[in-house]
């Protein structure tokens, strides 16, 4: 039987149709399988959603718990620390001050710890109830600074100042039956008060100091600053003040320093001198420190209490100063002036760096002040004195043509000036006077010599002898050249100024010799006595017959002896009192006197002479 070659090929054929015919019915079942699939996956996820959310939301809860539960921790943690605080502040600050000053740091911690927390429904409760805490614990600091500072602020005892004093420094109350400190005068021209080493005393303990200190800092930082001004101004100011009036300074004004007697009122200037010193190098110094110290980094506020503290005892003492510069002006007080105004000068540059600032600046300039007032009574009272030599009217008489008061007043009255040289220099830059100091110097020295030499020209015209008149100048001007020779005022002067001078003595000198003697030499002239007669010798003429009459050579040592014994007993009343002036006038009369003396015995000495003849 015959089989057709297509057959194998169509089953084949039918067979993959087959076969993809199935194949598409399972993937149309499963795509409709998978369909089914998400939309169950959708309706699931759809039913699952609130339980996410409600998780979620439990979770953020969970979270918020917990950070309400720390911050309440935190929060309480501060209401504890605040309440510990609150029981260290209503103890006070006299148990421990230092716990104290911590609890005041905690209560200002707990005040910005609530100020920064928001929605705290009791915040503003809370923070009222601690800024009244911390009120009230500034002002039981107030009190305890006022305590502190009070109890020990009390004036200091005389002698522990004169320990803190140089031992030359130091007073003596020896020999005064009274009791009156005395100090020892310190020209301050030596340099021995600048090289003088002084020690602070103690005005508050050491150990308190620090104590008032962290007070200050809290009450400061309070915004406490002018009540503790007004604390630390009430406490230390009486104490400073006290501590001079044990010394035993005084507020004197004007009219009081006029009515003192001049040895009363020059004690009280050199004690002031004294005062002023003790007052700058240990009491202000000392309170400057302590200031410093309790006011350390608040240089506004440490400035404004030294100033406050220390007004009054600057006032108390500058104030007779002022007295002083602003009294009558008189010769006397020149000296003083001089050495008020040189420890003005001492202590200057001390001034200046005590009371430094804006605060102390009207205080600087009260004693830059006085300083120039000194300065300018000074200079004033060398033109009063200047004035007052020149117009001396002392109707006093040195008969015997001595050196006069006045003279030996005024030259000693230089002789002091130069002691104050370097000061003088100062003064007259003081008073910033056109020329330089040392020219300035000399200008005053000359007119006041000046000025005493026109006096004396007037003073000599009292003598009615001009011999004696003469005397009187070569006395009192070798008096001057003298001692210019020997001071400082050489220097200044010059040795032209010596020299005219010196001539100025000689040509009195000469005067007195020709006024005195020249009538006396008259007698043992040769003149008058001879004749002109020619002729023989006659027994009544002598002298080899030259004409001169025994009589008559009588009659001149007769007349010679008497006029020599009256000028004897007259100037034998005179004086020269320096030694060699003395000796060298004796030698110049004699130089004139002895000559002619000789050349008349020699002469005629070998006529007899009857009892009133010369022997």
């Amino acid at each position: 039987m015959g089989v057709s070659v297509d057959d194998p090929l169509s089953k084949r054929a039918a067979l993959m149709r087959e076969s993809l015919q199935k194949s598409q019915t399972i993937t149309d079942s499963m795509v409709t399988i998978l369909g089914s699939f998400d939309h169950r996956l959708s309706s699931l996820e759809s039913a699952m959603r609130p339980t996410q959310v409600r998780t979620h939301s439990i979770r953020k809860a969970t979270e918020n718990i917990d950070k309400t539960l720390k911050t309440a921790e935190v929060i309480l943690a501060q209401f504890d620390l605040y309440h510990q605080a609150e029981a260290k502040i209503l103890r006070g600050p006299h148990e421990d001050l230092e716990s104290y000053l911590a609890a005041i740091d905690q209560l200002r911690n707990s005040i910005q710890f609530f100020s920064s927390i928001r929605n705290y429904r009791g915040g503003e409760g809370v923070l009222n109830q601690i800024n009244n805490m911390l009120v009230k614990a500034i002002s039981n600091l107030e009190e305890e600074f006022k305590r502190l500072i009070t109890s020990y602020s009390k004036p200091l005892e005389p002698e522990r100042i004169f320990e803190c004093l140089p031992n030359s420094l130091r007073p003596s109350s020896e020999g005064d039956s009274s009791g009156n400190t005395h100090y020892p005068h310190n020209h301050t021209n030596d340099n021995s008060a600048d090289n003088a080493v002084y020690t602070h005393p103690t005005l508050i303990p050491p150990r308190i100091l620090p104590l008032l200190h962290d007070l200050a800092y809290q009450m400061v930082h309070a915004g406490h600053q002018q009540q503790l001004l007004k604390i630390y101004r009430n406490a230390r100011s009486p104490a400073l003040e006290g501590s001079l009036r044990k010394l035993g300074v005084e507020h004197l004004s004007k009219e009081d320093v006029q009515k003192m007697q001049w040895e009363a009122l020059e004690a009280k200037i050199g004690n002031w001198i004294h005062f002023m010193r003790i007052a700058v190098k240990l009491l202000f110094s000392g309170e400057r420190k302590v200031c410093d110290q309790i006011f350390e980094s608040f240089e506004t506020l440490r400035d404004q209490c030294f100033a406050e503290a220390t007004a009054d005892s600057v006032s108390m003492l500058l104030s007779f100063g002022d007295a002083i510069a602003k009294s009558k002006r008189s010769p006397e007080k020149l000296f003083v002036l001089l050495d008020m105004y040189e420890i003005m000068r001492e202590l200057h540059s001390e001034i200046g760096s005590l009371f430094k600032g804006k605060a102390c600046t009207e205080i600087r300039e009260s004693a830059l002040g006085l300083t120039r007032r000194l300065a300018q009574t000074a200079q004033d009272t060398f033109g009063d004195f200047e004035e007052a030599v020149e117009k001396d009217a002392t109707k006093t008489a040195v008969s015997d043509g001595t050196v006069h008061p006045l003279t030996s007043y005024v030259i000693n009255y230089v002789k002091f000036l130069f002691d104050y040289q370097s000061t003088l220099k100062q003064l007259f830059q003081e008073c910033e006077s056109g020329d330089g100091p040392n020219s300035q110097l000399a200008d005053v020295t000359m007119r006041i010599m000046q000025a005493l030499q026109t006096n004396l020209d007037g003073k000599s015209k009292q003598y009615r002898d001009p011999a004696l008149t003469n005397l009187f100048l070569m006395n009192n001007i070798h008096y001057m050249v003298r001692s210019v020779r020997r001071s400082e005022a050489k220097d200044l002067l010059g040795d032209d100024w010596v020299q005219r001078h010196r001539r100025i003595v000689q040509q009195h000198a000469n005067q007195y010799k020709r006024i005195a003697w020249s009538k006396i030499l008259q007698y043992l002239s040769a003149q008058g006595l001879t004749s002109s007669t020619g002729g023989g010798t006659n027994p009544s003429l002598v002298d080899g017959g030259s004409g001169a009459s025994r009589a008559l050579i009588k009659d001149r040592f007769k007349t010679f002896n008497m006029q020599f014994e009256e000028l004897h007993q007259k100037q034998s009343q005179w004086t020269v009192p320096d030694t060699e002036l003395r000796e060298s006038l004796r030698l110049s009369v004699a130089e004139v006197l002895l000559p002619a003396y000789r050349s008349f015995i020699k002469r005629f000495g070998y006529i007899f002479f009857d009892s009133t003849s010369v022997e």
